[in-house]
């Protein structure tokens, strides 16, 4: 017996989405109910059957049983669902068959938007049921598309998306390019692809090691963590459970070969292989690799802050290109890293030591045993700012302070801060003054200097030096000449040739 067409089409259309058959049914049942409801306009809860022999739909008036009807379209009382079903009971749910009504057009568009989403429902949870488990999973994907600046990638069975967030800096994406990412996120509501990829998350890096590298498939080499920038960087720390086999070597291979595929993979990103450790002092020196360091200190153990002290021409590698290096070795090793050179820390060093020599001379003058001098400075406190500030329970927690002591060195302090004020003030005026007299001094021996460079004749030169022996000069001496008309013999031109003397008699 040939089966009606609405089967037919049912059964098709599930094979082609993939969707179970029973789904489709209840999706078009729906329909028909929210079509007949709009027919009829009833206030009446509407269900449809749809007979899976003979594909013909009966509708259906679905009545709760309730102690007291209020609303006799939607409720029944209990008498008369006895009548109907000896077996009813309250919160029961009797079916009562309703003519089916002639569907018009509108009714028809209805129905078939109706289908059209639980359709469209169906689809998003089988996909969801289908990637949800495979979060964390490296899979293959084919470029489709670019919107808006994310991909949509073809994933066989349906579609997924690397968002701009998820993308390598600087990658670019051709239709019918293969790509490998990351399932990160599935997402269950919502328009367009459900399943998230990633190019940019870590574990990136860890699935492709692991198809490369056979010791880290196998479990004889572990990668116990990675950090990253995408596109640029990362940093990968590796351990061992075999101390036959070197960890670092297995993940780089014979020449490089095996680290190198991964490179390709990534277009080119840069990645640093290091040796883990369970001491934080060598596996920070490890993680800031190519970088040496010369000494690793934990500062603060619970707040996992560590300084690291490097050579002077070490400084500009182990901080890395904008702060790469020393940002990835802190991301990898989870310790909060500050990178400072032999010069650095020796004028820290030498700051430190001024500022407790300051301090024991200050806290002297509070009337403190030496001892206590000691602790406080040992403490931490190095001004009476610091005294004052601090509580009680801050004071006490210094060795040799108690409640009564701890309130004298308060009192102390308060009453020594204004006297220190004045002092600081005072000599603050003082290296004014003295800085204000060495440079009167220096521009006074400035303007002696260029005086005595200047050349003669330039204003501002030395003044002329008047001539010896009670002479005149020479501006004289032609004003001179000039008024005697024929008195004076000519003076000589000094800048001419000098003149003949006169002719005398030989005899």
């Amino acid at each position: 017996m040939a089966q009606p067409p609405l089967l037919q089409q049912i059964e098709d259309l599930a094979r082609q989405k993939g969707i179970d058959r029973d789904v489709i049914i209840r999706a078009v049942e729906d329909a028909f109910a929210a079509a007949s409801r709009k027919v009829t306009k009833s206030r009446e809860n509407l269900v449809s059957r749809l007979d899976r022999e003979s594909g013909e739909f009966k509708v259906y008036a679905k009545k709760r049983v309730v102690p007291e009807v209020e609303d006799p379209a939607v409720e029944i009382s209990l008498e008369e669902a006895i009548e109907i079903d000896p077996d009813a009971d309250f919160d029961q749910e009797l079916l009562f068959q309703r003519e089916v009504p002639d569907m018009g057009r509108i009714a028809a568009q209805a129905a078939k938007q109706v289908i059209y989403q639980k359709v469209k429902e169906a689809e998003r949870t089988k996909v969801y049921n289908e990637y949800i488990d495979r979060v964390g999973e490296l899979i293959n994907a084919i470029v489709k598309r670019t919107e808006r600046g994310d991909v949509v990638v073809d994933l066989g069975t349906t579609e997924g998306i690397i968002p701009r967030r998820e993308q390598i800096r600087g990658e670019m994406y051709k239709p019918g390019e293969r790509v490998r990412g990351i399932i990160v996120d599935v997402e269950r509501s919502g328009k367009g692809p459900q399943v998230v990829i990633s190019r940019a998350d870590p574990r990136l890096v860890m699935k492709l090691f692991e198809m490369e590298v056979p010791e880290i498939y196998d479990g004889t080499v572990r990668i116990i963590s990675v950090a990253r920038d995408a596109g640029e960087r990362t940093k990968i720390a590796v351990q061992s459970r075999d101390r036959d086999v070197d960890p670092v070597g297995a993940c780089v291979g014979m020449k490089g070969n095996r680290v190198q595929s991964v490179i390709r993979e990534l277009r080119g990103e840069k990645i640093d292989i290091v040796q883990y450790h369970d001491d934080p002092l060598a596996f920070i020196r490890e993680a800031l690799k190519p970088a040496t360091a010369n000494r690793v200190i934990l500062k603060d153990k619970a707040k996992r802050e560590a300084e690291v002290i490097v050579a002077d021409e070490q400084l500009s590698l182990a901080i890395g290109k904008r702060g790469q290096n020393v940002r990835l070795a802190g991301r990898l090793v989870g310790w909060r890293i500050d990178i400072k050179s032999e010069t650095e820390k020796h004028v820290e060093i030498e700051a430190e030591a001024e500022a407790r020599e300051r301090a024991e001379v200050l806290f002297r003058r509070l009337d403190l045993d030496e001892a206590i001098v000691a602790a406080l400075v040992e403490a931490g406190f190095r001004d009476l700012d610091q005294l004052i500030a601090a509580d009680l329970e801050d004071l006490t927690r210094v060795p040799g302070v108690d409640v009564d002591l701890a309130l004298h060195i308060h009192d102390r302090a308060e009453e020594l801060y204004p006297v220190v004020q004045q002092e600081l003030e005072e000599a603050r005026r003082l290296a004014e003054e003295l800085a204000a007299a060495k440079a009167e001094e220096s521009d006074a021996v400035a303007e002696l200097f260029a005086a005595e460079e200047a050349p003669e004749g330039e204003a501002g030169g030395p003044p002329e030096t008047p001539p010896e022996d009670g002479g005149v000069a020479l501006g004289q001496q032609e004003e001179s000449g000039s008024a005697d008309g024929d008195g004076g013999a000519p003076v000589p031109d000094p800048s001419g040739p000098a003149p003949e003397a006169p002719a005398t008699d030989a005899g």
